[in-house]
Formats: C-alpha cells, sequence, structure tokens
C-alpha cells in the first residue's frame, strides 16, 4: 500500500456504527477507508461483544431446555451433559462468519480497508500505524469516529482476563467457574452470569444500587430478579466491593454495605467486572485538533454528528445515548448521509433496550419512573404471559407486557416486555411508536392467534380498561 491516499471519507473504527456508515457513505458515491485496530472487522460486538455472548447464551440456553424443560411436553432424555469446547467453537464460527460478512459487504460496496491503529492530525489527515510496517497518511475531506468503547476499570479490581475477566474474558473461560461473582447488575453481567449460571456455576451478584438493572421500569426490574433468583443466581444489592486479593485457588473480594458499615468477605473462583463501559478514544488524537469531550471522555457532538471541529465527526458509543449497537448503525446511515450532503436523522425515542437472558427482557421509550418524575398524565396497560394461549403451550408463561400511552392523547409513550422473545416482541411498538401511534391503534389491529404477539394487542387493550383474556 501507497505511504499517502486520498478519499471522501476516513471512518474509524469498523464495529456497527463504522462499517455501516462506511457502507452507506459508499452506497452515496463517496470514495472511503475504513480504519480498523483490530486485524478482524467488526469491533466489539461481531468480535467480543454482542454476537460471541448471544452464541453462548443460545448453546447455554439449549442445553437448560433439554435439562429441564423437555419433560413438560413429554420428551424423555437420559442424562444430559454439555461439551465445553464445542459450545465455545460454535461461538467462534459465528464470529469468524460474522466478520468475513463484513469483509465481503466491503468489498462489494468498494470500501477500502485499513488495518492499524489512527491518530488523526488534523481535519484532513490521518495517520494509521498497523502493527508491523511503516505509518501511512490517509488524505480526506470528512473524518467520522467511530471507535466505540471499552469496558470500565474498578479500583482495586485488577482484570487479568484469566481469574479476575471483564466481558472479554468471560467470554473465554476455559472451564466452569464453581463460583462466579459478577460485579454490576447491568445488561451484560446478568447475561454473562446467566451463561455459566445454566452450566453449573453458583452466581453471586454484587450490586451497589439496591435494585438491577437501573434505568429499567421498576416492576419489570423486580421481576426480572426474581426470576433470575429462581433460576439460581444470589444478589448482594447496596454493596459496594472495595478490593480483590487473588491466592493460588481462590480470590477473596471485599466488600461492603454502599451505605456503610461492616464488611465482609467473598470467596470465588472468578470474578466477572462489569460495571459498565466507557469511550474508548485513547491515542486517536483529539487534543491535537481540539475535539471536546466531556469530563467522561464521551464526544460531543451537534445535531448532525459534528464535534466542534469543521469536517469531524463522531457516532457510537464515544458520543452521548445508549451505549448500543444498532444506535451506533443509525448513526452511522444518518452521518453518512449528512456528510454526502442529504439529511440523516435518528429517533432517540425509539430505539429498543433487550437484555438476552431467558425470558429476555426488552423496553422502548419512557418507563413510568420517567413520566412520573416528568409529570406526565399516563395511562398504562399491562398483560400476563400467563393469560396468553401460546405462552401456555410453551409452557413459558412468566412475565407480561406493559404499554404506556398519554392519558389525553392516548399516544404509546413507552413500553417494557419481560418474558418469551420480548427482544422480537418489542419491535411491533418501536415502529408504531415511530409512526406515532396510539394503544387503541395497536389494540385494533388483527393479531395472529395463537402467538405471543396478542399479548402486546392485550396490553395496549389494558390502556383502555377493556382487556378480553384477564
Amino acid at each position: 500500500m501507497v505511504d499517502e491516499q486520498s478519499f471522501d471519507l476516513v471512518v474509524i473504527g469498523a464495529g456497527p456504527g463504522g462499517y455501516v456508515a462506511a457502507i452507506r457513505a459508499a452506497q452515496l458515491g463517496l470514495n472511503v477507508a475504513c480504519v480498523e485496530k483490530r486485524t478482524t472487522l467488526g469491533g466489539t460486538c461481531l468480535n467480543i461483544g454482542c454476537i460471541p455472548s448471544k452464541a453462548l447464551l443460545q448453546s447455554s440456553e439449549h442445553y437448560t431446555h433439554a435439562q429441564h424443560g423437555l419433560g413438560a411436553h413429554g420428551v424423555k432424555v437420559g442424562k444430559v451433559s454439555f461439551d465445553l469446547d464445542a459450545m465455545m467453537a460454535h461461538k467462534t464460527k459465528v464470529v469468524d462468519d460474522n466478520t468475513q460478512g463484513i469483509e465481503f459487504l466491503f468489498k462489494k460496496n468498494k470500501v477500502t480497508s485499513v488495518f492499524g491503529t489512527a491518530e488523526i492530525k488534523n481535519a484532513q489527515e490521518v495517520v494509521v500505524t498497523p502493527e508491523d510496517g511503516a505509518p501511512q497518511t490517509l488524505k480526506t475531506k470528512y473524518v467520522l469516529i467511530a471507535t466505540g468503547s471499552e469496558s470500565m476499570p474498578l479500583p482495586g479490581v485488577e482484570v487479568d482476563e484469566k481469574r479476575i475477566v471483564s466481558s472479554t474474558g468471560a467470554l473465554e473461560l476455559e472451564s466452569v467457574p464453581k463460583h462466579l461473582v459478577v460485579i454490576g447488575g447491568g445488561y451484560i453481567g446478568l447475561e454473562m452470569g446467566s451463561v455459566w449460571a445454566r452450566l453449573g456455576s453458583k452466581v453471586t451478584v454484587v450490586e451497589f444500587l439496591d435494585r438491577i438493572t437501573p434505568g429499567m421500569d421498576g416492576e419489570v426490574a423486580k421481576t426480572f430478579q426474581r426470576i433470575l433468583k429462581k433460576q439460581g443466581m444470589t444478589f448482594k444489592l447496596g454493596t459496594k466491593v472495595t478490593g480483590a486479593e487473588t491466592l493460588k485457588t481462590k480470590i477473596k473480594l471485599a466488600v461492603e454495605p454502599a451505605a456503610g458499615g461492616e464488611g465482609e468477605i467473598i470467596e470465588c473462583d472468578t470474578v466477572l467486572v462489569s460495571i459498565g463501559r466507557r469511550p474508548y478514544t485513547d491515542g486517536l488524537g483529539l487534543d491535537n485538533v481540539g475535539v471536546k469531550t466531556d469530563d467522561r471522555g464521551v464526544i460531543e457532538i451537534d445535531a448532525n454528528f459534528q464535534t466542534n471541529v469543521a469536517g469531524i465527526f463522531a457516532i457510537g458509543d464515544c458520543v452521548p445515548g445508549p451505549m448500543l449497537a444498532h444506535k451506533a448503525e443509525d448513526e452511522g446511515v444518518a452521518a453518512a448521509e449528512i456528510i454526502a450532503g442529504e439529511t440523516g436523522h435518528v429517533n432517540y425515542e425509539t430505539i429498543p433496550g433487550i437484555v438476552y437472558t431467558w425470558p429476555e427482557v426488552a423496553a422502548v421509550g419512557k418507563t413510568e419512573e420517567q413520566l412520573k418524575e416528568a409529570g406526565v398524565d399516563y395511562a398504562s396497560g399491562t398483560f400476563p404471559f400467563s393469560a396468553n394461549g401460546r405462552a401456555r403451550a410453551a409452557n413459558e408463561t412468566d412475565g407480561f407486557v406493559k404499554i404506556l400511552a398519554d392519558a389525553k392523547t392516548d399516544r404509546v409513550l413507552g413500553a417494557h416486555i419481560i418474558g418469551p422473545d420480548a427482544g422480537n416482541l418489542i419491535h411491533e411498538i418501536v415502529v408504531a411508536m415511530e409512526f406515532g401511534a396510539s394503544a387503541e391503534d395497536i389494540a385494533r389491529t388483527c393479531h395472529g392467534h395463537p402467538t405471543l404477539a396478542e399479548a402486546v394487542k392485550e396490553a395496549a387493550l389494558a390502556v383502555g380498561g377493556r382487556t378480553i383474556h384477564i
């Protein structure tokens, strides 16, 4: 490759936000390069995040279902066992297939891949340093930062990715921990805790706040914790971790009440630190060009995804908003369209959030707590899966659908689902909200019978106090 090349757009980061932005910009006629620090495309999501974790979640769920779920359907099996190496091999294949798929899409759309560490020298120059070889300069009209995020460290608990792990190490454990302590009761910690609990680990979740999944609808969070407890997880809420001592055969984790009080030691053999994520911008050269960030390192952008430096844009986990791959993808498309001279837009009120445990948890829009805090007069409708015929047939009756609507206009303001296939069911409500639908619009839409989606219709009916099946 020559020492200097010229492009219309240089995208830094080939995760969901970056690679989607690069493809969309190329579709609009721009000459695009996408710089990636890893040796494979796809970023954290495809390599060490969303995709491999869902592969392990799916495999471990199959194992649990074979153990405990088939008998109710009259399916008799002998002693059920699992092959951890085979599960890991499946996970690796899924990752490889996805990352290779992006390589194909880049070639199809004539996006140039450049591997190495990027540093922004100015708004028109990005220097890329490969692992081996000399740095090269990419000349460009525009720069789009899509460098994503990294796991947040916890003082006093040093991650070695072997016994004290981040989400990355939790995907690569060579054996099932006897006792896994998850520090942090958020989405990632609960998903990875579920994987190893299903495979036989004793799992203890330590959370600083007095509840799990902060930001989730309170009623859903309580139900979620109850279900996870029934599945074998133990919770220590309102508790902070002050240190970790790694011994030959065990780890001593020092904890104490978050509000103050006498501490204790939890002994375990593996610790997962999952207290959140922070923007990854180390070495990017933001200081070189004066790109502004807040005190947490989040890059400040305007309504068009442009930083305070003309020609430099940013999207995804390194800008404000939820750190979600699909949010980054939508921002990538919108930013590419704006850079190409078109109009791009992201509706942040209709970005769903999903926890891929079983049952799944999914949400979009406002929670009841947020509506109360804002003084919004709203109506709530709830329908349990225990009253849904398809859920009964599947023997998956835990959970409910909740829809929140404006009390005056009936416009849907939010929805929250905990139950079977919640991650797919939520999208009916996402589309409805995108079109400004009312709860009655959903309620009067014919839903196939028997389906889990009928619970969504019944929750919409419940907003107006006219459910049929309870």
